[in-house]
């Protein structure tokens, strides 16, 4: 089977939808299927990768309006129906809503490519964080067009595809993800970087890791962790990522220790060098970053939704506070700060859950539904 995988966003620049993909294409690559990427190009020093049985085509890339960090490309359907015309994939995976997403669509139709989708992230609710909220409405529209175009739409957690299913959007299915469990690991505990942050072998530590942006819901995890340091004094805030809040929550906060982006066994010793996880996004289709902290040996503070609903018990690994609900999610970071004694236990419980997490089961499964379109 040879896919054509359409997206914006993948390696050099990482994040969680990024690392999803990028595990989707290395085990359809290990299975003997090829994987032609379309992506924007991140700037002059991006060069197409070119392996066996994985090649890259970059199109002209345009960064995302208000957030640089994010960017969409400009082709024209024709252009890709040139292309597939010279090397025609069996199937495309729409992975983006943006304008390269459109052309694909449109191009995958006008070949008689059967085509794909996946759902990873909220961009109708980014919109309010950015300033455009006013054209939610239409950017669901838009949205929902260009999935029901394609014979699937994948989203990563039930409640999404339940939402998502009563918006309109058709032939939903669910496609979990996994986690590394062999990089996320407790083992990767250093002493050394503790100390970089100020804390000893017995200083508890909370830990975020994401985007430093708007739509991450950092002014409630930032008084959560304020309100834990009234029972737990001595507990320090580590920031882990980078994004266009991060000037003002330094400001803000010089007492917090911004580590900026880190990835690999880098990025793996950030979280296990921590006690805690802090996450109070309400914009997330998953959460990579909450399975990547249970594999990690952290207890998780999280809202009741996507992957935490999923994965995080609450009181055995972690604290859980109904969706959207602020006050909710104070109480639980509260709770959090008094059960300090049984962070080791949540911990270990968040591990136990991430190893049964497995990203060849996902893979299997989204080989199946994609030789079941063609």
């Amino acid at each position: 089977m040879k896919l054509a995988l359409v997206t914006e966003t993948y390696p050099p620049e990482v994040n969680g939808v990024a690392m999803t993909l990028e595990h989707l294409v290395h085990g359809l690559v290990r299975r003997g299927h090829s994987v032609e990427l379309v992506r924007p190009r991140q700037g002059r020093w991006d060069r197409p990768a070119a392996q066996e049985r994985f090649w890259e085509r970059l199109v002209r890339g345009l960064p995302l309006p208000g957030y640089s960090g994010l960017h969409f490309g400009a082709i024209r359907p024709g252009a890709l129906v040139r292309h597939w015309k010279r090397s025609r994939p069996d199937i495309v995976h729409v992975a983006t809503e943006g304008p390269l997403g459109w052309a694909a669509v449109r191009a995958a139709r006008r070949l008689g490519i059967p085509a794909v989708s996946s759902f990873h992230t909220n961009f109708h609710s980014y919109g309010q964080h950015y300033g455009y909220g006013m054209f939610i409405c239409v950017a669901l529209g838009w949205l929902r067009y260009i999935h029901n175009s394609t014979l699937r739409t994948f989203a990563p957690s039930p409640d999404l595809v339940e939402i998502l299913e009563k918006e309109g959007f058709r032939n939903m299915r669910l496609l979990g993800r996994g986690v590394d469990t062999d990089l996320f690991d407790p083992s990767h505990r250093s002493d050394e970087l503790r100390r970089s942050w100020g804390a000893g072998p017995d200083t508890p530590v909370a830990v975020y890791v994401g985007r430093l942006a708007g739509e991450k819901n950092l002014p409630l995890a930032v008084r959560a962790f304020k309100a834990m340091r009234e029972s737990v004094p001595e507990l320090r805030f580590v920031l882990v990522g980078d994004g266009p809040s991060r000037p003002a929550l330094e400001k803000e906060n010089p007492d917090f220790v911004f580590a900026g982006m880190r990835r690999g066994e880098d990025l793996a010793a950030h979280y296990a060098s921590a006690d805690v996880f802090i996450f109070a996004s309400i914009t997330e289709t998953f959460g990579n970053v909450v399975t990547e902290a249970m594999a990690s040996g952290l207890p998780v503070l999280a809202f009741d939704y996507a992957a935490p609903a999923k994965y995080v018990k609450r009181g055995i690994s972690g604290m859980l506070a109904p969706f959207n609900d602020e006050a909710a999610f104070m109480a639980s970071a509260c709770l959090m700060a008094m059960e300090r004694e049984d962070w080791g236990r949540m911990g270990t419980e968040a591990r136990r859950t991430a190893l049964s997490i497995s990203w060849d089961a996902v893979i299997d499964g989204y080989e199946r539904e994609l030789r079941d379109c063609l």
